[in-house]
């Protein structure tokens, strides 16, 4: 029977071709936008390393007198001025922490450093923090310690790494306490004092990665200040808290600008940022696939036309009509399957040159799969209809064409 089949889609390969091609085509389509949304559900279920409820976050912008007038780049004044802030919100009363960061959380910027590990190169997203980060963000501690001020003295650098990190360099070895990699030229070497959850600074639709944080002394007059306040607020304060704390700040530092962010503010901001793309996507993706299902419903009723004297042989030769309806469908999936097969042997060259390293193994498969399922699907319905006016050829249909 499958001999039989693939004689007669090798017969009509002309009119045959443009079909597998079309196939072909929304078979890629599909799978780009089912691995897509695969690959977001799939980090979406993961933890993601901190909490963002209860949290707001200030944007600093520098005063001209700091940023401009002052060409030396006094960097310890502005530090002063930077740790009075960090004081003055403390001491407000909806405020339960408070901390200095050089990186926003969901932010879609930010630092990121590579070094080499034992002869290979590691990359890792970073963060330059200061003391309370960890109870402003919600991080969740799980070997060793946080960043306290006597760090700051330290001949060595201290640093805070994630989970990932941690797996990256040293395995199931405990890293507290130990150099995480040899120092560039001009740096101190970093020392391990923590060790967090795995922390996701992009979201929860951003996959895990290596993440270090790096500390930030308000007392050290070296380096500037940090360009971000992260606050955590009491349950329940009300966004007119915004003004009040604005205008302490402002009381303190005149010539500094100030944005309020609320973090669920800045995750809906980045949950439209990467979903508005899987959106337009699937928009395409679904008039793509009904427009070619239209097609293969026209083409096939064409073919099916012009194929009725052989249909109506068939039937004169003791063909009952399921059987009719059974060939036509089955010619319409080895065609499915031909197309499908092309765009499969495309698709497994992402894994294999390693194009897109961020996807899993796992949820390219399911994509594939979830592709295929979509394709054979589309492609038995739009068959549906033909095939049944097909199997309603009766014998005497073929004597209009002798």
């Amino acid at each position: 029977m499958t001999r039989h089949l693939l004689k007669l889609v090798w017969n009509r390969k002309r009119s045959n071709a443009l079909m597998i091609l079309e196939i072909c085509v929304s078979f890629l389509v599909v799978f780009v936008v089912a691995t897509l949304g695969l690959f977001f559900l799939d980090n979406y279920r993961l933890p993601l390393g901190f909490e963002w409820k209860n949290a707001w976050n200030v944007h600093v912008g520098l005063g001209r007198s700091e940023a401009g007038a002052n060409p030396s780049g006094d960097f310890a004044a502005q530090q002063a001025v930077y740790a009075r802030l960090l004081q003055e919100v403390r001491a407000m009363a909806p405020v339960e922490a408070v901390a200095g960061s050089w990186v926003v959380p969901f932010d879609q910027g930010g630092m990121s450093s590579t070094y080499d590990v034992n002869g290979r190169k590691v990359d890792m997203d970073a963060d330059v923090v200061t003391v309370g980060f960890d109870k402003a963000t919600g991080l969740d501690l799980v070997a060793g310690r946080w960043f306290e001020e006597a760090d700051a003295s330290q001949a060595w650098a201290p640093v805070v790494i994630d989970q990932d990190l941690a797996r990256t360099v040293y395995g199931a070895a405990d890293p507290v306490g130990k150099n995480l990699f040899d120092p560039r030229p001009g740096e101190r070497p970093f020392r391990v004092v923590g060790v967090v959850r795995d922390f996701r600074k992009g979201g929860e639709l951003m996959p895990n990665g290596n993440f270090i944080f790096r500390f930030a002394s308000l007392d050290h007059p070296d380096g500037g200040p940090l360009r971000n306040l992260l606050i955590r607020v009491r349950p329940g304060t009300p966004a007119a808290f915004e003004e009040a704390l604005v205008k302490r700040m402002q009381q303190v530092a005149p010539d500094w600008s100030f944005e309020v962010r609320p973090l669920p503010q800045v995750r809906a901001t980045s949950f439209l940022f990467f979903l508005t793309p899987l959106i337009v996507a699937g928009t395409v993706a679904f008039f793509l696939l009904l427009m070619v299902g239209l097609g293969l419903i026209g083409v096939l009723w064409q073919n099916l036309l012009q194929r009725t004297r052989e249909i109506g042989l068939r039937r004169a030769a003791g063909a009952s009509r399921a059987a009719v309806h059974r060939q036509v469908l089955l010619e319409q999936i080895v065609l499915t399957s031909l197309g499908v097969l092309i765009g499969t042997l495309l698709v497994i060259q992402v894994p294999i040159l390693h194009l897109i390293g961020v996807l899993s193994n796992r949820v390219l498969t399911a994509g594939l799969l979830a592709a295929m399922a979509a394709m054979y699907l589309l492609s038995v319905l739009c068959a549906l209809y033909p095939s049944a006016l097909a199997s309603r050829v009766q014998p005497a249909e073929a004597l209009r064409y002798e």
